[in-house]
């Protein structure tokens, strides 16, 4: 099988992989000039396969207007805001109220994180891929008594799953952290023991290359233009190389792994993927002092903000917003980022010479990703994982690459099923 990959972020290079592995002969179109150059490109740099949920739940209903009116707020939207922003978040609510959906969804997703946790051991396991990754767990801080509490609900979640975690006291935490040395307020964490780090951007390019080497052709600069399709079926892409005129490329499958780009390709054939570019920011430092930084990653459960060592660098990472496109990055957004870093790991980098990046996370409304076949025959669908790309890629390209090959997945995938938001 011939089998075409859209997008070359985390999600299309890992899909290619898997393709590949299985015998298939594959080919992905990238409309930048190499791979994990968007979203992937400066995201948190945590795989937390523990720790994945659906933006849809109840308790962001709650939280979602004290966050939007507070300077520090996690959530924000252009004022005025969007129809396109507005739409989204009335769909948002419709999930988030419906009884009993937050609850399937989000076994579903830790179910497809598990997954993806063994996934990316054996990927690693297989090659020796550079890219400041690690598995020494990421650490869920408490600031309040409240956030404790809840912790520790979630904590019998992951029992029922398996799920390995602990909870831990404010010494413990530290102990864990000996650089967490700020004075931002400490009633204990929640400690996910085998969830990840590493640099996204540079594991793409690095499969990117490994793909390569297995014979995976590769177009970068690459526009698809449309689909070839007959109405029923899809049967290859038109697309369009730099400075070259368009031309046709048969295929036997088609994946859409394009993010934020998934709608604009669907809308083509009549389609709408309800998937939201949900905008993120951070900022990446060399650390000056490693006793100073973080080990791995700690979430900062005050301001929302990630802060994971890559390595000799310092990646801070916060902020959910819904301002369509816009790349603007805000000195009060970057503030906000260095405050929480500097009231749990002061002294750690200057965050003021840091790097800075903001990028779109494409967000469905009730939060799983869309996965499984689409709304035409040989095309599939593996997009719109929200926050969790770099986290999932791994075990959502194993279990298209099931579906592809025509076989019954690991997994259960109705939560994920491409046509859920037309029923």
């Amino acid at each position: 099988m011939h089998a075409v990959v859209i997008g070359a972020g985390v999600v299309g290079v890992t899909t290619a992989w898997a393709l590949q592995k299985r015998g298939h002969q594959v080919t992905v179109i990238e409309r930048l000039d190499n791979a994990g150059l968007e979203t992937s490109s400066a995201n948190a740099g945590q795989r937390s396969y523990g720790v994945v949920y659906p933006w849809a739940s109840p308790a962001m209903v709650r939280k979602a207007l004290p966050m939007l009116l507070k300077r520090d707020g996690a959530l924000k939207m252009s004022v005025p805001p969007s129809l396109s922003a507005l739409g989204f978040l009335l769909q948002t609510l419709r999930f988030a109220l419906a009884p009993g959906v937050y609850g399937l969804n989000r076994r579903a997703m830790l179910r497809l994180g598990i997954h993806s946790r063994f996934c990316f051991a054996a990927l690693e396991e297989e090659l020796s891929l550079v890219f400041d990754g690690a598995h020494s767990g990421l650490l869920h801080l408490a600031s309040t008594p409240g956030a404790m509490d809840d912790y520790r609900n979630t904590a019998c979640l992951l029992r029922e799953l398996g799920i390995a975690h602990r909870l831990l006291t404010p010494e413990q935490a530290r102990e864990a952290e000996p650089g967490m040395t700020g004075t931002g307020p400490l009633y204990g964490a929640l400690s996910y023991d085998t969830d990840g780090t590493g640099d996204c951007g540079l594991f793409s390019r690095a499969l990117a290359g490994a793909c390569q080497a297995a014979g995976v052709s590769f177009h970068f600069s690459t526009e698809v233009v449309r689909f070839l399709s007959d109405g029923h079926s899809v049967h290859g892409v038109e697309i369009r190389e730099a400075d070259q005129a368009s031309r046709e490329l048969e295929a036997d499958a088609v994946v859409v792994t394009a993010g934020c780009g998934s709608p604009t390709l669907l809308a083509a054939i009549g389609e709408r993927l309800p998937i939201y570019p949900v905008k993120g920011y951070s900022l990446t430092a060399d650390i000056n002092d490693p006793e100073l930084a973080p080990l791995s990653t700690v979430h900062d459960d005050r301001f929302k903000v990630v802060s994971t060592r890559l390595g000799d660098r310092l990646r801070a990472t916060g902020f959910v917003e819904l301002a369509g496109f816009n790349r603007d990055i805000p000195e009060r957004r970057l503030d906000t980022i260095r405050r929480s870093v500097a009231s749990r790991f002061p002294g750690a980098a200057d965050l003021f010479k840091a790097e800075t990046w903001t990028g779109f996370r494409p967000m469905t409304p009730d939060g799983p990703p869309i996965l499984g076949p689409g709304p035409r025959k040989n095309l599939y669908l593996n997009t719109g994982h929200g926050t969790f790309g770099w986290t999932l890629s791994a075990g959502s390209a194993d279990l298209i690459a099931q579906v592809m090959d025509g076989e019954t997945p690991a997994l259960n995938l109705d939560a994920f099923r491409p046509g859920r938001y037309s029923e």
